[in-house]
């Protein structure tokens, strides 16, 4: 259940949103092993947070190249506290599944049943919301004393780097988990959820089974529907959290290549889809302007058009293929000599050989010198001077 009193985590919230400068410390937004997110201490600390990081885009560190994004989980209603036996009715939604140009956003909004008549009029899907109704209902929200949220970031870069994986983290799953960080966020903050609405993505029944095998002994009851945005109320209000959000990324993104980096075009992308014709633009003009680097970190590198600018299969054999006029670098790995090798002239090793299983040799047929060889060694090794370890010695 939730204790009412300040814990440590939340007076270094407070501490961050009390700095001289008046930027909210983002960096404890970021979820990991060791940092579980809290809820925000009240409203105020929570609309700080939000300003932090959509409009000064500020980017916790090491967020940019490694692990997690953002996870903002708002002060919990005091309607909820004061009425702890009842669960809350929470729904979840997504902006930004299709763009190849910056971040996906995920969004959960939840209240107490009882309090639907102080809940704003209006949700709806907020793909089918006007900008300007789309803006005031986020205002509505994030100055509402009834109604909770989350909201989690998945920067383009996070989102390269999974589905680049040699096994790919496909963006299903990235969605998936994205909806279940946020959900465990609610529950450990001592909120009992009754009832989670839930946008699917793939297959409804099957998403839904997988939550309620996660959440087993929680007594959640899951609706897992298309189109639950412009259904449910609290999906409608998650939707608007998440376009919302992501647009505010988008118009107020801060370059991170350099100090003074500023990309050709400028910030003129567009929405970011690849059927946008001022993203298309922006996304030739900035192919591997600065090589090898390919994009700044906005692209997600894992998308079709993003590979297909950097030439990733330049199959010259394919006259109706388009060759983009800046290509991507190729890359030659070089193998390390065997130290011991023969000079028999052979074929060098290809990078592609180490990755594909090869079929064991009948011992009989390789002679019984082969077991001499030695091991290729990667170079880097060499570099750092390192050797293999032959024995362990106790240290007195």
């Amino acid at each position: 259940m939730i204790d009412e009193n300040e814990s440590s985590e939340n007076c270094d919230i407070e501490e961050a949103a009390d700095q001289t400068d008046d930027r909210f410390d983002t960096s404890v937004l970021l979820p990991s092993k060791t940092n579980s997110v809290t809820p925000l201490p009240d409203r105020q600390t929570t609309n700080a947070a939000l300003d932090a990081l959509l409009h000064a885009s500020a980017r916790p560190s090491p967020c940019n190249v490694f692990g997690l994004g953002p996870l903002v989980l708002s002060d919990i209603p005091i309607s909820i506290k004061n009425n702890k036996d009842r669960g809350v009715i929470l729904g979840i939604d997504e902006a930004g599944r299709g763009p190849v140009l910056g971040p996906m956003t995920y969004a959960a909004a939840f209240w107490n049943p009882d309090a639907v008549i102080s809940i704003p009029a209006g949700f709806h899907d907020s793909k089918q919301l006007t900008p300007e109704k789309r803006a005031a209902l986020f205002k509505e929200i994030k100055s509402s004393d009834c109604i909770g949220f989350v909201l989690r970031v998945l920067h383009a870069s996070e989102i390269s780097r999974n589905m680049l994986r040699r096994v790919p983290y496909n963006l299903n799953a990235m969605s998936h988990d994205a909806a279940i960080q946020m959900i465990w966020a609610v529950l450990d903050a001592g909120v009992k959820i009754e009832t989670c609405y839930v946008d699917t993505v793939g297959v409804a029944e099957s998403y839904k089974k997988n939550l309620e095998r996660v959440f087993e002994g929680h007594d959640i009851e899951f609706i897992v529907e298309k189109k639950a945005d412009a259904k449910y109320a609290p999906c409608s209000a998650a939707s608007v959290v998440a376009k919302e959000a992501r647009d505010l990324l988008i118009a107020n993104w801060k370059w991170t290549e350099t100090s003074n980096y500023q990309p050709r075009d400028g910030s003129n992308y567009g929405s970011g889809y690849p059927s946008d014709p001022k993203a298309a633009k922006w996304l030739d003009n900035n192919c591997n302007v600065d090589p090898p680097f390919g994009f700044p970190d906005f692209v997600r590198f894992s998308w079709g058009p993003a590979k297909a600018a950097m030439q990733e299969d330049n199959d010259s054999t394919n006259s109706s293929r388009r060759k983009p006029k800046n290509s991507g670098l190729v890359i030659k790995w070089e193998a390390d000599e065997e130290e011991d090798g023969d000079e028999s002239g052979r074929k060098q090793s290809s990078l592609h050989s180490f990755m594909v299983a090869k079929k064991e040799e009948n011992p009989k047929k390789r002679g019984h010198l082969a077991e001499l060889k030695t091991n290729k060694r990667l170079g880097i090794f060499n570099e750092l001077g390192l050797s293999k370890v032959t024995a362990f010695v106790e240290s007195v």
